[in-house]
């Protein structure tokens, strides 16, 4: 599914169950040696997607360890990202982009009082505009953890919920004006990023791109 949304030069792999055969590396083990069996799950089905899609790159397996703000960490000349909700796990990693963000989420409304915790007054007037069976609100909040995972391998800080300023467009993309300085980047300073959305099987999925020049 997500695959739809990513260019050809990004690897993806996909899990909607956790396989019986996914298993974690020793170095892995330690992470979750205490972990409820939701969370190893998890996390053990995003690391099997990962190395799953390092393979489609020619690349060997590797323990996939949690960094700084519990971003992936990936071999040298990788960038990538995992996302996994109820229902689903990803992994997507390019050796072509300068930094890759994906989310999933379950495609229903937003717990009460969520959206006004993360949504702009801008963003939440224009999802009142959006009509059809899409759940804007809970697409908005996907595009917004996109947008923080492409952001972190850039910038290694932290990006509030409100320091982007996300439009969605019913055709099934969506941009990202950073309200803060961004990062330098190939040159340029980052003033935002584009994505892509995609509804489908009772998920919605949402993924940043950013080609190295």
């Amino acid at each position: 599914m997500i695959e739809k949304i990513l260019p050809s030069w990004v690897a993806s792999v996909e899990a909607f169950y956790d396989p019986p055969d996914a298993v974690l590396l020793p170095e892995e083990e330690i992470v979750v040696a205490q972990a409820v069996d939701k969370r190893r799950n998890e996390f053990t089905t995003a690391r099997h997607c990962a190395r799953q899609a390092l393979a489609r790159l020619g690349l060997p397996p590797v323990p996939i360890l949690p960094g700084e703000r519990g971003a992936p960490v990936w071999p040298d000349g990788v960038t990538g990202a995992i996302t996994h909700c109820a229902g689903y796990r990803a992994a997507a990693v390019s050796l072509k982009a300068l930094t890759v963000g994906i989310d999933a989420e379950p495609h229903e409304p937003l717990p009460e009082g969520i959206l006004s915790a993360i949504a702009l007054d801008q963003e939440q007037a224009a999802l009142a505009r959006l009509g059809g069976r899409i759940h804007w609100d809970r697409l908005l909040f996907s595009a917004k953890e996109s947008v923080y995972k492409a952001w972190f391998p850039l910038a290694r800080r932290w990006l509030d919920f409100e320091e982007a300023l996300i439009t969605l467009d019913p055709s099934g993309t969506f941009t990202a004006r950073l309200l803060v300085p961004g990062p330098h980047v190939a040159g340029q300073r980052l003033t935002g990023f584009a994505g892509r959305w995609l509804v489908a099987d009772g998920l919605v999925v949402t993924a940043i791109t950013l080609p190295d020049r």
